[in-house]
């Protein structure tokens, strides 16, 4: 199983749709798609700054944000179906489907998750990971541009690239995580397909 972040940044760049293409041909239902919040989160960090809305609800309204997201990936490509618990994943699965999930029936029921902007879709992907068995976590960004083959998860929180959190449910998993450039679409055909460790990207150094 490949737990597949897709970040906001990558709305309307072309990059999106070549990944949900590519993801929906040869998924085979064994991957999972987790949206980024985007330009649908920012407008809920926009709404809190015009109101004295809690922390807390600005977190569950981020979340079904990243439920916008995952619709508007299934609007981008038609062959996407949305799963909303393990239940529905499995099920997908079982039917070869490529799935993107909607979080917020799943998480916001998770009350030790914690309810503020630190937590983001990074961590969250990773939480799922976690809870799918994962072999692999990619996390596909479009600003990624890391030159070394490894990086400790320790310097990605440190330069902001991933939350504070993603080490408390990144860290000492069964699941490899990986950061990739959104251009790096085009060999997860081949990776999937043989369940081989990506020879592309950056591998996060997650274990102590």
């Amino acid at each position: 199983m490949w737990v597949i972040k897709l970040g906001g940044s990558l709305l309307g760049q072309p990059e999106l749709q070549q990944w949900l293409d590519t993801l929906t041909r040869f998924g085979d239902g064994k991957i999972v798609i987790v949206p980024g919040g985007g330009i649908f989160a920012d407008a809920v960090r926009e709404a809190q700054a015009k109101t004295s809305i809690s922390n807390a609800l600005a977190h569950e309204m981020a979340v079904m944000a990243m439920d916008q997201y995952a619709r508007l990936m299934t609007g981008l490509n038609a062959d996407l179906v949305t799963a909303s618990s393990e239940l529905e994943i499995a099920e997908s699965g079982w039917q070869h489907r490529a799935i993107v999930w909607m979080p917020s029936s799943m998480v916001l029921s998770d009350k030790t998750l914690p309810e503020n902007w630190d937590l983001t879709s990074d961590s969250i992907a990773a939480w799922l990971a976690s809870k799918l068995n994962a072999n692999h976590l990619l996390l596909v960004k479009s600003e990624a541009k890391v030159p070394d083959n490894q990086i400790y998860v320790e310097d990605l929180i440190e330069s902001g690239t991933v939350d504070p959190y993603f080490a408390r449910y990144g860290c000492n998993q069964s699941f490899k995580t990986w950061l990739l450039n959104k251009s790096e679409f085009i060999n997860i055909n081949h990776l999937i397909s043989h369940q081989s460790a990506p020879s592309m990207g950056t591998e996060v150094i997650t274990k102590g």
